[in-house]
């Protein structure tokens, strides 16, 4: 996967090592081919964004809120749109987005990640990602788009927005009570 922009995570180096392994198999011991794989992304010392946001340890400004969804925005936007293929992420949530020590935002963990050569609608018989990020037409009918990615930047706006006890509250709230919580809460 061939993804550089200032919102996504940077591999910096991998290791692959082919050993040898002695296993028992029908009785008798042999000696497998083991492969070991391991990748390694820059280190970021803000940490991952769900730090950030829980109601106890939320002291983000309005700016750095700001910096931090339109940089989630940005690497979602390079990585639907920006590469020769479609990368979509299909486990963006705010574990997944680290932070610099500038709190700058960058999307990482591509481990569900994947490639799609056409902007089509894929089905899948097999679940992946987190509950609560993923999106209803996934849920009910295995359906990947983009707009699986889109769905979950969603929800970690209002996070990011309301912090955990006004995320959980706004599945309940009209538009206008959502608004009126976070002035009460963030001022503004």
């Amino acid at each position: 996967m061939r993804a550089q922009h200032p919102n996504v995570t940077r591999l910096v180096g991998y290791c692959y090592h082919l050993g040898h392994q002695c296993i028992k198999q029908k009785g008798e011991y042999v000696f497998a081919h083991v492969e070991e794989r391991v990748l390694c992304f820059e280190y970021l010392q803000g940490g991952s964004l769900d730090n950030h946001i829980s109601d106890e340890s939320c002291g983000l400004d309005w700016p750095t809120r700001f910096k931090i969804v339109k940089g989630v925005c940005e690497g979602l936007n390079y990585l639907h749109n920006g590469c020769k293929d479609p990368i979509y992420h299909l486990d963006l949530k705010p574990a997944n987005v680290l932070l610099d020590k500038n709190m700058f935002p960058k999307i990482g963990d591509f481990g569900l990640s994947r490639l799609f050569p056409l902007s089509q609608t894929y089905i899948t018989s097999k679940i992946i990602g987190t509950p609560g990020y993923m999106p209803p037409e996934y849920i009910e009918r295995r359906e990947i788009t983009s707009k699986y990615d889109v769905f979950s930047l969603g929800v970690i706006i209002v996070r990011v927005i309301a912090g955990d006890e006004g995320y959980s509250k706004c599945a309940y709230m009209s538009l206008e009570d959502f608004l009126e919580h976070v002035f009460k809460v963030y001022g503004g």
